[in-house]
């Protein structure tokens, strides 16, 4: 699909998705947390927002993905649904509401739909979260699923490292994508994950795969948008291009308005009544 067509679909879809895998088209996804930069995203042709638990990190300043409620990701993510006309909004189920409980999972899941506008959610882990993912999808909800680096089990794994480079854990990773595609996700994020495997996933599977630090390979990238504008300046993995650098900007146009207040050159005549 050519940029002008791209511009011709009027909503991008699940249907959309899977069209794009068979056409082998990339998917673009970047992460918001507001109306200003999901309108911003959107206008650019981003095929997906994923309104992110990484909000926890970038927005609130927690170390983790863990702190984050479910009515601050609503919050989040009716923001961003204002801002968005074309791309297809996911939201991030967080931490605590849908593991080990299917019934909150479905709960959750349907406050998230019906508050914010959001056309699916996401949710981490494979066959020890099976029945939560059944159950959202027999309310009709697209689902789609997070192997690998699960950042919301980050105290479970105890490391930010590659995952699934063992054969154990790599067919386990691949027994898994298959469960979440044999119960119903309409696509599947890969994060952390070797390259190989990852295109082994891509090529077995029919729905779409998005890979963060999965290599090429797969049917689309995600990254967080905080990050690759450069707004974020600690966290620099391998997988990451930063295609700004916006913190020295912002820093720099601080430190501008700043001095002109102090040296009252800021408002000048003509920025006065």
């Amino acid at each position: 699909m050519s940029t002008s067509e791209n511009s011709k679909v009027r909503k991008v879809t699940t249907h959309v998705l899977h069209k794009m895998k068979l056409h082998g088209n990339k998917i673009t996804m970047l992460t918001a947390y507001d109306y200003s930069m999901a309108k911003i995203i959107d206008s650019a042709g981003i095929d997906v927002v994923l309104v992110g638990d990484s909000a926890s990190n970038v927005m609130a300043g927690h170390q983790s993905p863990l702190p984050i409620t479910l009515d601050q990701m609503i919050y989040h993510a009716s923001s961003v649904v204002r801002g968005v006309k074309r791309a297809m909004v996911i939201v991030d189920l967080p931490f605590g509401s849908y593991q080990g409980n299917s019934m909150e999972a479905l709960s959750s899941a349907v406050r998230i739909m019906k508050e914010t506008g959001a056309q699916a959610i996401k949710i981490e882990g494979g066959a020890e979260i099976i029945e939560s993912v059944e159950r959202i999808l027999s309310a009709g909800i697209p689902v789609m699923g997070h192997l690998g680096l699960t950042p919301q089990s980050i105290h479970k794994f105890g490391t930010y490292v590659v995952r699934a480079t063992e054969e154990d854990e790599a067919n386990k990773l691949i027994k898994d994508a298959h469960l979440l595609e044999e119960a119903g996700c309409f696509g599947l994020v890969l994060e952390k994950v070797p390259a190989k495997l990852a295109s082994k996933v891509a090529s077995a599977l029919k729905i779409p795969i998005i890979g963060i630090g999965a290599g090429r390979e797969v049917d689309g990238q995600v990254l967080v948008l905080h990050d690759m504008l450069g707004i974020t300046q600690k966290f620099s993995p391998r997988f990451l291009r930063r295609y700004h650098n916006l913190y020295e900007e912002i820093q720099g146009a601080v430190k501008a308005y700043s001095e002109d207040v102090k040296n009252l050159d800021f408002p000048n005549e003509r920025e006065q009544y």
